[in-house]
């Protein structure tokens, strides 16, 4: 991995700059060049995080999440997203951020966070490599508290089509399918819970959690991606499956999601849950309607 330099940012940084630095990046002339030859070294830290409470609630009221002085798994993933989309529009990010899909994402957190926790927050981007349909690479989150790290994720992103440059040390590997948790038969074809998602509960999770990408939010936008309708975020279905066994996730825990076809709204879709004699779960989530559909499989496992 290339050397990584933290720049120390005063505080989270605006989404919407970001998304503004993004779309910048695809004009012409006003867009830049970018070059996939190795790992970027830029990265960002910004320190003394305080978790807003009204934008938490909004947060969990979003996903089905039960509001408590606990943080839900997956919440510092939209307290730190717009870190990591600053990390994307950096010059040096080996491809654009406008069109990488979110293929993959895994969560280890050693204690659960709360609200009175203060936290240092540090993104950079790591492992660039050759996929199937284009390249990967993997930003890496960690959250500490107290001087430890308690919150840890690795978010893959793929870009289609995208290449390593000629001159690229990387080159030359086996290519990956990105494909780090694979899809299994039903144990049980009936499902824990049969889900119903509107676009007007994606745009509350798109308020709550900043995430406003045109494919979320607007019928154009999203046939302008290639999407027949506007679909729900892939970190709004993490949420949710985690909202499905509430009670049921250890403090200490890794959460890992292989996302699939994405959730084309209107839509009503089942969740499949079963728990492991070592009390590890296995979640899927499929289209109610058409069952070979799969959306995402999850599975959560105590540290």
């Amino acid at each position: 991995m290339a050397e990584v330099s933290y720049k120390e940012l005063p505080k989270i940084p605006a989404l919407m700059d970001e998304y503004r630095n993004a779309v910048k990046d695809i004009l012409p002339v006003v867009g830049s060049t970018r070059s996939a030859k190795d790992n970027p070294k830029t990265a960002f830290e910004v320190r003394g995080v305080k978790i807003d409470v009204p934008h938490l609630a909004a947060y969990c009221s979003a996903t089905d999440l039960r509001l408590t002085n606990e943080l839900p798994l997956t919440y510092p993933y939209v307290l730190s997203f717009p870190i990591v989309m600053k990390v994307l529009t950096a010059p040096d990010f080996p491809f654009g951020a406008v069109g990488a899909v979110h293929l993959n994402n895994v969560i280890e957190q050693k204690r659960a966070l709360t609200v009175d926790d203060v936290l240092d927050i540090k993104v950079h981007a790591e492992n660039l490599r050759e996929h199937n349909k284009g390249l990967l690479i993997d930003l890496v989150t960690e959250i500490t508290s107290g001087g430890e790290v308690v919150w840890r994720q690795v978010s893959g992103f793929l870009a289609k089509g995208a290449k390593l440059s000629s001159s690229s040390p990387l080159a030359g590997g086996e290519k990956t399918d990105g494909v780090i948790l694979p899809i299994t038969e039903l144990a049980d074809p009936r499902p824990t819970a049969n889900v119903r998602v509107t676009p007007s509960q994606i745009k509350d999770y798109a308020e709550a959690s900043g995430d406003k990408n045109p494919i979320h939010v607007s019928g154009v936008g999203a046939k302008a991606f290639g999407f027949p309708a506007v679909i729900a975020h892939g970190m709004w279905s993490a949420a949710r499956l985690l909202a499905t066994l509430e009670g049921e996730i250890p403090s200490a825990a890794r959460y890992t999601v292989q996302f699939a076809k994405p959730v084309t709204l209107p839509a009503t879709v089942a969740v499949f849950t079963q728990k492991a004699a070592n009390g590890d779960w296995d979640i899927q989530l499929r289209k109610a309607s058409k069952l070979d559909t799969v959306h995402a499989v999850a599975k959560i496992e105590q540290l």
